[in-house]
């Protein structure tokens, strides 16, 4: 068996309402060739990491499925078991069809070999419908939203920042990242704007040009786009990342926080939103 480190994980978002809950089941191998995997539980004011026994982690491709502990998730939607914050949380979440985008979010990037970290796309939008209960108290996600991505390779870029936001008709997601590539480095670009049933695809490799990216937010232009990322309100938590495959990287990111977009074309605003439940999370230092 390979022992090179490698990471895959998968973060299933739901919002509704004032409810915001994310999930991420991943599996892990480090330097020395152990396996492990964990689930993330992620909501508005906490954040939890559970170990979960390799054993109990199983991935299947078509369908699309993943087993992790006493949860599973799948196209259709999620079953959730798992103890947080000191309670069981159980339940079920229904989803609607997926919003695929039109083509790996990495474009040619994906057949990079050795890339340090690739991203997925694997619904920009989804309608979700269900119930989550905490020892007791209901969490309602009828006539929500969701969102799914994933991640895979060795380790998270060095420096960093993504975002992503659910709106009523549409979603957003932005990602700069140091890429190392062939011993030298870029940073680079992925995102899209899926606004009234057309996605706008923003990405380094279609010509996007970044003017600027920090901490607290980037302005990308391609073309005739133009997409302004504004961090208005932190909620940041602590979450686990891997490096070279371990989970003993912290990160903070906001599930559920304000943060502004502005869309232009040709200098004419196609959306200008303030969502109060995106989420973000920046590596980036200020200098």
């Amino acid at each position: 068996m390979s022992k090179q480190p490698f990471f895959e994980g998968w973060y299933f978002k739901h919002q509704q309402g004032g409810h915001t809950v994310a999930f991420i089941p991943a599996h892990h191998r480090d330097e020395s060739g152990a396996r492990t995997a964990s689930l993330q539980i992620v909501t508005e004011d906490r954040a939890e990491y559970r170990e979960i026994p390799i054993r109990e982690f199983r991935v299947e491709r078509e369908p699309f499925r993943v087993w992790c502990g006493n949860s599973v998730f799948s196209l259709g939607g999620c079953r959730i078991d798992c103890p947080f914050a000191g309670r069981r949380l159980t339940g079920t979440l229904r989803y609607g069809p997926w919003t695929a985008p039109k083509g790996d979010i990495m474009g040619p990037f994906r057949f990079v070999p050795f890339m340090q970290c690739r991203h997925s796309v694997l619904s920009m939008t989804h309608s979700v419908d269900g119930t989550l209960t905490l020892d007791g108290q209901a969490l309602d996600f009828r006539r929500g939203q969701g969102y799914v991505e994933g991640d895979r390779g060795m380790s998270f870029p060095s420096r960093y920042l993504w975002t992503q936001s659910l709106f009523p008709g549409g979603s957003v997601m932005l990602s700069v990242a140091d890429v190392p590539l062939c011993g030298g480095h870029f940073t680079g670009c992925v995102g899209f704007v899926w606004l009234n049933g057309r996605e706008v695809r923003l990405a380094t490799y279609r010509g996007l040009r970044i003017v600027e990216a920090g901490p607290r937010g980037a302005v990308v232009r391609q073309g005739r786009w133009e997409l302004t990322v504004e961090l208005l309100e932190a909620r940041p938590l602590d979450l686990r990342a891997p490096q070279l495959g371990d989970m003993g990287r912290t990160i903070r990111e906001s599930a559920a926080c304000r943060v502004r977009y502005r869309l232009l074309r040709d200098g004419k605003r196609v959306l200008d939103l303030e969502c109060g439940q995106a989420g973000f999370e920046a590596d980036w230092p200020e200098n």
